[in-house]
């Protein structure tokens, strides 16, 4: 029998990387919008504080039952679209109909309250954007050769920067520099968030329909050439994910642990940042949401959440030379001690102003995350499953905020005496206890190739 010779992938110029990732900026500035506003939102709709992380655990329920899924069918998917652009198109347009009509529930109070609608629209949203990103990780593994992994992963990171900056510091430069009103009657959202919402729902589209129009896939016959799996092989249907997930590589599993340490750590700081700082630096009182404090409260932490994603993103460019000096592991690792020294300095400062300098070990930390792991990960596992390992990959993203969804609120009330910011403090010590967990993963590459 004829041994079939696998060819390497061609190696793609910065541009066509740029034009593949664009859509992550998008979807970036949407969730960005969610992240810094999302808490505000449902606290106007009536939300008490240590509820806020069970409204939360949309986001990891929709992505553990989403992403597996779309992972599986993206990768046996072929039509005149591509692989995974009709996925990319799809969520994109789902969630910029649930970014027009979150902050605009109470808008819908005839047909149920407005926390109900709100908490709905944040289900829908994220399960969108969950339908759209998730095939982005996995066109990284289709489309690039080993040696530039790294650094379409690092793009991505840049562009979710650049999405999330954007998006963070929108509602804030309306209502400061537009003179878009920043408060509203109890009850109903301000409108400088409101055209936040809508400006995002248009990048969203817009910057996914760029990839899908300038990326090109490749097609089942031409994948064939890239990779030694002369067959298909034969799997029991959706049901397979199961299987797969029972065979994941130890690498991946030993990522799980750091996974788990630095997602309940980032479900905590995105949940809870905004009722902390109005609470320990603004001196909010609890259950005051229509004051001009909680407004600059609420404001400055898009601006402070801007700065993180600033930070990862110019952090992201760098993480391939310094993976190359070093190791992804030790990348890591060191991204990760310094966000979470950064989360346990909000405890220690006084004036908003400083806390621009915790936010800079959080980006470090943020930029890392979205790229080191997949691409320790991306060396571990069969080309022709990326989609659906990447999606089962989340598995470990999505578990430590259902739990921290679950109990989070719960330990604040029970033994933070509703003071959030102590949920910050433990976000701090769970990221650090994620860096030491890095250093014991055993992966295929060492060092980028």
């Amino acid at each position: 029998m004829e041994k079939k010779i696998t060819l390497s992938k061609p190696r793609l110029s910065s541009l066509e990387i740029f034009n593949m990732s664009a859509g992550f900026f998008g979807i970036q500035f949407g969730f960005a919008l969610q992240n810094g506003n999302a808490s505000r939102i449902l606290q106007t709709y009536g939300a008490d504080v240590e509820h806020l992380s069970l409204f939360w655990l949309a986001a990891p329920l929709t992505g553990m039952i989403v992403q597996p899924i779309i992972g599986y069918y993206s990768d046996k998917t072929w039509n005149r679209f591509g692989r995974r652009r009709p996925y990319f198109l799809i969520g994109a347009i789902l969630t910029a109909i649930a970014l027009i009509l979150m902050p605009n529930s109470a808008a819908m109070a005839s047909l149920l309250p407005p926390i109900i609608i709100g908490a709905g629209m944040l289900m829908i949203m994220d399960a969108s954007i969950n339908v759209a990103m998730e095939p982005f990780r996995a066109l990284v593994g289709d489309k690039l050769p080993e040696s530039q992994r790294s650094f379409g992963f690092s793009m991505q990171t840049f562009l979710i920067g650049a999405g999330a900056i954007t998006g963070s510091w929108l509602p804030y430069i309306l209502s400061e520099y537009i003179g878009v009103s920043k408060v509203a009657a109890p009850g109903h959202v301000p409108l400088n968030v409101i055209y936040s919402f809508y400006v995002g729902a248009a990048v969203l589209v817009g910057t996914i329909l760029w990839t899908v129009i300038t990326t090109k896939e490749y097609p089942p016959e031409e994948m064939e050439r890239y990779h030694d799996g002369a067959a298909e092989e034969e799997t029991k249907g959706i049901m397979s994910i199961f299987s797969d997930f029972s065979k994941m590589p130890l690498t991946m599993r030993q990522l799980g642990l750091v996974q788990f340490f630095s997602w309940f750590a980032l479900f905590s700081m995105w949940v809870f940042t905004t009722p902390a700082i109005a609470q320990h630096i603004y001196k909010v009182a609890p259950g005051d949401t229509s004051s001009v404090q909680f407004a600059d409260a609420g404001n400055w932490v898009g601006i402070l959440f801007g700065i993180y994603n600033g930070v990862s993103a110019i952090y992201a460019l760098l993480l391939p030379a310094i993976a190359r000096a070093t190791s992804r592991k030790i990348a890591h690792a060191f991204s990760l001690t310094a966000g979470g020294l950064g989360l346990l300095s909000i405890y220690f400062i006084t004036d908003p102003q400083h806390l621009i300098y915790s936010m800079i070990g959080v980006g470090l930390a943020w930029g890392s995350i979205l790229s080191m792991p997949y691409a320790i990960l991306s060396s571990s596992i069969p080309a022709r499953k990326m989609g659906v390992y990447m999606g089962i990959f989340n598995f470990f993203i999505t578990m430590p905020q259902i739990i921290n969804g679950f109990f989070g609120g719960m330990i604040v009330d029970k033994f933070y005496d509703g003071k959030a910011i102590y949920a910050i403090v433990l976000a701090g010590i769970f990221m650090i206890l994620g860096a030491i967990s890095v250093l014991y993963i055993q992966s295929n590459q060492e060092k980028e190739a």
